[in-house]
């Protein structure tokens, strides 16, 4: 497939693209779609989106989250208007009719790659904001703990009282559980920040609580490990009140992915989407790109 049809047929794809402003969700109708992947006849097209459908339910998902049917009214040539039938699809539908399809046509063939790439596009998207939001979550409590190290450095307490205090601290929060509990539990490395592994949530927790005591130690001018601890101690206490009167158990919460090991991840699928989207469709027709942001050959 030459660049200038390859050109011509993504321009196609995009412009057919349908959104619905108040959700800002896209999507395709099929009966827009049937042309652009060489169906001359809309039964023989719904025979791929039905194969599509049992596809998506396969894997575990929702069809009616991908697959909407609709009917909608067209104008005839004689000025009178009928109903016909016709599917809301998403990416991910889009992606699965264009799977069922026959790749030795130059419009499957092309779609594949397209849809592929594009719904690899918004699983990264949605991918880079999850890690986004921990990741500032994350830096946020990095940043209150130096401040509440430095403040109580201050006020005779040095690194191993430091210690202590957090750990107190994150017992209080944790129902009981010290540090080293939490980290057993989760499967944390003993080498590695517990906050590395905790959900956004917790961490969230964890550095209002901080703030507060550093707000406090310094209003107040608490001294010595001793005073210090107990403000910590009752900080992380109210936090957790607030969580339980929600429904949220700090120490029930499953870990989450090493935040470390998730910033590669992502930057590793950037890289390879964009290695990929610059391949013509021929070169990925035959490979699926995974979640790791490879591409494996499959039999």
């Amino acid at each position: 497939m030459d660049k200038e049809l390859m050109l011509r047929m993504q321009n196609q794809f995009d412009a057919l693209a349908q959104s619905l402003s108040d959700e800002k969700i896209e999507f395709w109708y099929a009966r827009d779609l049937q042309k652009p992947l060489g169906y001359a006849r809309w039964e023989n097209f719904v025979k791929a989106i039905r194969r599509a459908m049992d596809s998506c339910e396969t894997a575990g998902y929702e069809v009616e989250n991908h697959f909407r049917d609709i009917t909608k009214m067209v104008s005839l040539g004689s000025g009178a208007k009928r109903e016909i039938d016709d599917f809301m699809l998403t990416r991910y539908a889009c992606y699965l009719i264009a799977q069922n399809g026959d790749p030795r046509k130059e419009p499957i063939a092309f779609a594949q790659s397209y849809f592929a790439i594009q719904t690899r596009k918004q699983e990264l998207i949605e991918e880079r904001i999850r890690l986004q939001e921990r990741f500032q979550a994350r830096q946020k409590l990095r940043e209150s703990e130096t401040e509440l190290s430095k403040n109580i450095y201050e006020r005779g307490v040095d690194d191993r009282g430091f210690g202590r205090i957090r750990s107190k601290g994150d017992a209080a929060l944790f129902g009981g559980k010290t540090t080293r509990q939490i980290k057993g539990q989760l499967g944390v490395p003993k080498n590695r920040p517990l906050a590395d592994f905790l959900p956004t949530i917790t961490i969230t927790a964890k550095n209002l609580a901080t703030e507060i005591t550093n707000y406090n130690v310094r209003k107040a001018d608490l001294q010595g490990e001793f005073t210090i601890t107990k403000e910590h101690i009752q900080n992380n206490k109210s936090i957790r009140s607030v969580l339980l009167e929600r429904g949220i158990r700090p120490e029930a919460l499953p870990s989450e992915e090493d935040l470390k090991k998730l910033e590669r991840r992502v930057r590793a699928g950037e890289k390879a989407l964009v290695k990929v989207s610059a391949l013509p469709p021929d070169a990925v027709n035959d490979t699926s790109i995974n979640k790791e942001g490879q591409s494996n050959d499959e039999d």
